[in-house]
């Protein structure tokens, strides 16, 4: 029987230990698969630590070949996910620190330390109603837009501007958790940063990502 804490109960919670399994049998069609759909997130993540894009491709191709190299030692104690983005972070803050670009994700000073809503957009403490929206400032109600603005391509392309235009800290863990799917823990493990240091981070990014939601909706 399989104790809780054994490498093998955490690898079977593992949502990709299908892949896991199929990597460790040598399927180089699972490996082909993994490396289409998650170099796109690990490149977006990279480049918040290095100074251009070609930088970044190469750390996503030297986490792969790292992925490569550790699977036969990897034990399964964190999920596949996490211990890829953890050695794509390690490679990527590597060529940061070479090109003087690293940024500690555990800081939270300088560009996350403002308010995450405009506070124009709340009623002033003489207003009768303190500390609520203004008729201008109250947020835009997604419901009822025709789907297919939701999803048009215009709206992708914003939000992709958008989350690239997020600071570094706050876009990798927008990334991680909202693009790649990572839980709480997952994220907090491959950043090495606390619970609460990834929850502002969260909430900040998201409520950037909203604002320029917002503001495409009442264009």
């Amino acid at each position: 029987m399989t104790s809780p804490g054994s490498p093998e109960a955490q690898t079977t919670a593992d949502p990709d230990a299908e892949v896991l399994a199929r990597l460790r049998r040598g399927d180089d069609r699972a490996f082909a698969d993994l490396v289409d759909r998650w170099s796109p997130t690990m490149l977006r993540v990279a480049r918040a630590y290095v100074s251009n894009a070609q930088s970044a491709e190469d750390a996503v191709q030297d986490a792969w070949l790292g992925v490569v190299r550790g699977l036969a030692a990897f034990e399964g104690r964190s999920t596949l996910r996490t211990w890829v983005f953890t050695i794509l972070m390690n490679r990527a803050r590597t060529r940061g620190s070479r090109e003087a670009r690293s940024v500690p994700m555990s800081s939270l000073a300088g560009d996350d330390g403002g308010p995450t809503v405009d506070p124009d957009r709340f009623r002033g403490r003489e207003d009768p109603y303190p500390d609520h929206w203004t008729p201008t400032g109250i947020p835009v109600r997604w419901e009822g837009q025709p789907e297919g603005r939701l999803l048009a391509g215009e709206t992708m392309r914003l939000l992709g501007a958008a989350l690239t235009a997020l600071p570094p800290r706050q876009r990798v863990v927008v990334t991680l958790r909202d693009v790649q799917g990572l839980t709480s823990d997952e994220a907090c493990e491959a950043l090495g940063i606390t619970a609460q240091n990834q929850r502002v981070l969260l909430h900040r990014g998201r409520a950037a990502l909203r604002q320029a939601l917002e503001d495409y909706y009442r264009s």
